[in-house]
């Protein structure tokens, strides 16, 4: 299996599967293509939130704002899960998120791929990465130095990503973070940990000095009403029952926010 996910949107990924489907059989599933324009740390909030749930495969991900720079294109392997992509930090909180599933010393081994002269300067999908997930496909995790049509260099550190945690209080009763995302239904996802708010269904929290009810499901307020819940991800979500929490709390991705339970 390989997995693709890119912020290219339209056409540009079916390019990705044609060079891949030239060079292997591999079952393709895509996971997005609508990731965040050029958000680094968007891309690897979802992909750390989603590509732990598969199978061993392989992971092409192309969220790449250098493009045609000298950022390194990399190969990372976690067991046998290899990641395909930028040197740019978007693997970093999947590959570590995938290390932790499997056992809490799973290395994650780096690879620079050494491409001399791309096609182009601008689509690296196309012309670096998809051949390398191919390739890696091809050879397995196991035995990623087989792989003859590319060089793998081993490198000891890597762009880094880390999302940002939030501050909690001693009590556990106060936070202060941030909206990590916004996913498409408008719930606004902090970094603030579900444990702040869990105990405290049916009372109320006060959001950047606004104080809303808090919720274990979105039904627990009327349509239309504001509310504080934990999302599938652990973290403390600031949404509408039926509408866009970021237009009624007023909150895009990097916003403060302030968490007190009431």
């Amino acid at each position: 299996m390989i997995t693709l996910a890119s912020d290219f949107g339209l056409a540009y990924p079916a390019a990705m599967k044609g060079v891949v489907l030239s060079r292997t059989d591999a079952r393709l599933v895509d996971v997005a293509h609508d990731l965040p324009r050029q958000d680094v740390r968007a891309a690897a909030f979802w992909l750390r939130e989603t590509l732990p749930y598969f199978p061993p495969a392989v992971h092409l991900v192309v969220v790449d704002p250098g493009v045609g720079t000298d950022r390194r294109a990399v190969v990372l392997r976690v067991g046998d899960h290899v990641f395909v992509g930028p040197d740019n930090g978007v693997l970093r909180p999947p590959a570590r998120r995938v290390a932790a599933e499997l056992a809490a010393d799973t290395p994650v081994e780096a690879y620079e791929i050494d491409v001399p002269n791309p096609e182009s300067t601008t689509f690296h999908g196309r012309d670096v990465f998809a051949p390398a997930a191919a390739d890696a496909h091809v050879a397995g995790a196991s035995a990623l130095a087989s792989v003859d049509r590319f060089e793998l260099i081993p490198v000891e550190s890597l762009a880094e990503c880390r999302l940002p945690e939030a501050t909690v209080s001693a009590d556990g009763r106060e936070a202060t973070g941030e909206v990590l995302v916004v996913d498409d239904f408008g719930n606004c996802i902090t970094n603030v940990p579900g444990a702040v708010v869990r105990d405290a269904a049916g009372d109320h929290a006060t959001v950047n000095g606004e104080s809303v009810p808090v919720g274990r499901t979105f039904e627990a307020v009327p349509r239309g009403e504001k509310l504080v819940t934990v999302g599938s991800h652990g973290n403390v979500e600031c949404d509408v029952n039926h509408g866009r929490g970021d237009e009624a709390f007023g909150l895009a991705p990097g916003d403060r926010v302030e968490l007190r339970v009431d």
